[in-house]
């Protein structure tokens, strides 16, 4: 069921200005019914400020007035009209990544120049503008920018950056590169995990001579019996 867009501050305007139950406002609001107790008895965390849901176009007094009248009354909230999602346009970024971007741009304008400006833009969320000023140096800050993979850096995902990359490489129709980083650590794993294995049947097979001569020698293991 739809709920107002400030559940808490509703539920604390209601608990003051109407005689709703405490279930009726928890029902409306989406909350718990111990969260409207905690708001009736002001012991919630943060003091809060009522925000009125028939000014706010959530409710009309006449359900109120329902409510008021029969406690096993459910209030229907208005369907107000439908919010615009954002759904095109560059990513958002938390400020804290931002001045990375321009390292991030150098390093896919270095590595893949077959990616267009509008695929870095969406994928990094940054401006033509700043692309093109990094790509020809006039951007103001080029003397600091250093290229560095923007999946490293937390700009993109790996899968995100090896889909642009295969796209563009097949409008250029040149094949997409393989990503080979990873291979040399691959392979050192596997030597060291061989070697793991033959240095633990080497341990065995020493461990079983050295029972076998202790046998022979007529010392008996406690443990067998």
């Amino acid at each position: 069921m739809a709920q107002p867009l400030m559940p808490h501050a509703t539920a604390s305007w209601l608990v003051d200005n109407t005689s709703l139950s405490f279930e009726q406002i928890a029902e409306f609001c989406g909350l718990h019914i111990l969260e409207i107790q905690a708001i009736a008895d002001d012991t919630a965390a943060t003091k809060l400020t009522g925000r009125d849901p028939v000014r706010a176009h959530e409710l009309t007094q006449e359900e109120i007035d329902k409510g008021q009248a029969d406690p096993n009354y459910k209030l229907k909230i208005l369907k107000g009209p439908d919010q615009v999602r954002r759904t095109k346009g560059p990513r958002y970024t938390p400020v804290s990544k931002r001045q990375d971007k321009p390292d991030g741009i150098a390093w896919i304008i270095r590595n893949h120049p077959e990616i267009s400006d509008g695929a870095i833009g969406n994928l990094i969320g940054t401006t033509r503008t700043t692309i093109a000023a990094i790509r020809d140096r006039s951007h103001w800050n080029i003397a600091n920018i250093t290229p560095k993979d923007p999946v490293t850096l937390g700009l993109c995902s790996q899968r995100e950056l090896d889909a642009i990359v295969a796209k563009a490489a097949k409008a250029a129709g040149i094949e997409a590169p393989v990503d080979s980083r990873l291979e040399g650590d691959r392979a050192a794993l596997i030597t060291e995990l061989r070697a793991e294995r033959e240095q633990a049947a080497r341990d065995a097979e020493n461990a079983g001579h050295v029972e076998t001569e202790l046998e022979a020698r007529g010392f008996e293991d406690p443990f067998k019996r």
